[in-house]
């Protein structure tokens, strides 16, 4: 049983290609799931949506170290986060892969445990070695691996179930492989990702928020970028208080792995930073295509140049609402955190990109005050717009 679960489109995606292997998977209500694997008959996952959902490679992983078998459709979206270090690592174990016909095949007589390098620190590779590790025979030791608060919730989640996992949360990690797992109740930690956001609304906004159930040890790295351009942070057991000030001032911004400054907030910050007293430079040091948000921001009167993985911003006293699409999931988070500090109306197209990762945005936000509506209008790209204005 799974508990604080979010009610996103990816989740729901992810569930319905667990049942589409057999298992029983039980909707308790919509953060709580009831999943029984004990009935899956299947190991192929293959159809359009799985394609579209990064995660569906965590998959590979848990039905390789059940089953010792597994059989997954590429995610679509691999662009220049591909998956070599998670097949290094099922390689590793003993296993074979192949990747054809958009499939990627994975399988093994035995897992047996081995000492894994990771090339580079992967969050993903870093689950999906776990998952697949857990019921290996022997001893698996992950070198340079991810410490991202998700990574310990992971091995928790897997020692609660009977794994041996320890050292998560370092930069090594060692497996003891069990026999079986048994059944366990289990609530996720709170998504800082989403609690970061809302602190980059408030800043944006200039506004005051209460954000609660939240770890404030999570937010540190998002807390100190934003206290430093001139936000107010308070910190309390399990909430965050933001108060957005009268000015803020440039900075640099460089991601980094855990405890660095998330990849997945730095369109938010920068986002904030377009209002930013002088200059502040973006470094992007993890993924490529994170400066698809800029373009835009431009069209809000910000001032962004990018040459390769840095974006400087010069500082600009407001952006004004325009017509803009959301190009990705932080993409779009950004689009609104500088919505709410913009001037007049702004309308955000292809918001499916941030129902993907935020439930009831817009309900939350109205909730707070915000002048926000989601409605359902043919998606018109911002150029077919200021042809029919002039027109």
């Amino acid at each position: 049983t799974i508990d604080n679960l979010p009610n996103v489109r990816d989740i729901n995606v992810l569930l319905t290609a667990i049942e589409s292997i057999g298992a029983t998977v039980n909707r308790i209500g919509p953060h709580e799931v009831q999943i029984n694997g004990s009935t899956i008959s299947d190991v192929t996952i293959d159809y359009d949506s799985i394609r579209k959902i990064r995660a569906s490679y965590y998959l590979l992983g848990a039905l390789l170290g059940k089953y010792k078998k597994a059989q997954v459709a590429l995610p679509g979206d691999i662009g220049s986060r591909p998956i070599d270090q998670h097949l290094k690592g099922f390689r590793a174990l003993g296993a074979t892969v192949n990747i054809e016909y958009g499939m990627i095949n994975t399988f093994s007589d035995a897992l047996i445990g081995n000492h894994i390098y990771l090339d580079v620190v992967s969050v993903g590779a870093t689950i999906n070695i776990m998952l697949a590790s857990c019921m290996a025979q022997g001893r698996t030791v992950i070198e340079n691996a991810a410490k991202e608060p998700h990574i310990v919730d992971v091995a928790n989640f897997l020692n609660s179930m009977g794994a041996n996992i320890k050292g998560a949360g370092t930069d090594k990690i060692r497996i003891d492989g069990v026999e079986r797992l048994h059944a366990s109740e289990y609530s996720i930690i709170p998504d800082q990702i989403e609690a970061g956001t809302f602190m980059t609304i408030a800043a944006a906004a200039r506004s005051n928020i209460l954000i609660r159930n939240v770890i404030p040890k999570h937010l540190e790295p998002i807390t100190q970028k934003l206290v430093k351009i001139g936000v107010q942070v308070e910190q309390f057991d399990d909430a965050v208080r933001v108060i957005g000030g009268p000015e803020y001032y440039g900075t640099s911004v460089k991601t980094n792995p855990h405890p660095g400054f998330p990849t997945d907030m730095q369109p938010q910050m920068a986002a904030v930073l377009t209002c930013a007293k002088g200059a502040s430079m973006v470094t992007e040091s993890i993924f490529d295509n994170r400066f698809r948000y800029v373009d835009e921001l431009r069209r809000m009167g910000a001032n962004i140049s990018v040459e390769g993985r840095v974006a400087v911003i010069e500082g600009v006293d407001r952006l004004k609402g325009a017509p803009v699409k959301a190009t990705d999931l932080r993409a779009g988070a950004a689009l609104i955190v500088a919505a709410l500090g913009a001037e007049g109306v702004t309308e955000i197209y292809d918001i499916f990109h941030v129902e993907r990762g935020y439930e009831n945005m817009e309900v939350k936000l109205r909730s707070l005050g915000a002048d926000i509506q989601k409605v359902d209008e043919p998606d018109p790209t911002a150029e077919e717009k200021v042809l029919k204005k002039a027109l």
